[in-house]
């Protein structure tokens, strides 16, 4: 597996164009109700937003781009309505790896997979076969998942790992490897959708650095020019990492930057 560097430990690269980006996908049941429906009509529009924004980061050289399909609190929600939601993902992963395979798109999940029906966790992992070999975009979704729950999971492969480790000996090298996501750069820029402003247990170790970007947009209505105006946002951001202003205009003025 590639080493990924942590931001907190070296400088990653600034590019344009973020290499990674991470979103939440709010504001489906909002939707639905201003028009009336019923809330899982809203999802199922959404897909539609999911499909567009996959096309658009693919043709503009992103590299992983990771959504929050199902977090582990979105169980509390009414049963019929986790149902549906549970019926519409083993749907779209039939529907779509084909899709993706065609496009060079690797297609990945975290989450704790263990919790779902076996007919989906046997769609999942036929899925990641077949996309396996994709190299153009790696698409995570991220189902029953939350960023405690990561932390603690890898905390204890760690610890499964190496059983006589000294506490001193912790590091985030050590513990890095045992995340869900050590596959994958941290992200550049987190979208979220639909008006709302926080991470919501969503890749807590991984946002360390990453820009916030928040819209009052509802993810069914999300478009290529909504994604678009994120990535112009995020172009203008400065990413100091720790530095100082001065400091960044003086090593663009350095020879050897």
């Amino acid at each position: 597996m590639v080493r990924h560097a942590s931001s907190t430990i070296e400088i990653p690269e600034v590019r344009a164009v973020p290499r990674h980006v991470a979103i939440i996908m709010d504001g489906n049941g909002r939707w639905a109700s201003k028009r009336h429906m019923p809330r899982v009509a809203g999802h199922s529009e959404g897909l539609g937003a999911v499909r567009k924004v996959v096309e658009e980061c693919r043709r503009q050289g992103v590299e992983f781009l990771t959504v929050f399909a199902f977090s582990s609190e979105n169980w509390r929600r009414p049963p019929e309505e986790v149902g549906f939601l549970m019926k519409l993902f083993l749907k779209s992963l039939r529907g779509e790896v084909g899709r993706l395979a065609e496009n060079g798109i690797q297609l990945r999940l975290i989450g704790d997979l263990s919790q779902f029906d076996q007919s989906i966790q046997e769609m999942i992992t036929f899925s990641e076969e077949k996309t396996a070999h994709c190299k153009d975009l790696t698409l995570t979704i991220a189902a029953n998942y939350g960023g405690r729950w990561d932390i603690l999971q890898a905390t204890r492969e760690m610890l499964r790992a190496n059983p006589n480790i000294e506490a001193d000996a912790v590091s985030e090298e050590l513990l890095q490897p045992y995340l869900s996501m050590a596959y994958a750069p941290e992200p550049d820029l987190f979208i979220r959708t639909g008006g709302e402003q926080r991470v919501s247990n969503f890749l807590l170790w991984q946002l360390a650095y990453t820009e916030l970007y928040f819209t009052d947009t509802l993810w069914p209505d999300f478009s290529a020019t909504d994604l678009q105006a994120a990535f112009d946002w995020f172009s203008q951001r400065e990413r100091r990492f720790g530095r100082t202003s001065a400091q960044l205009a003086s090593e663009a003025l350095s020879p050897s930057a």
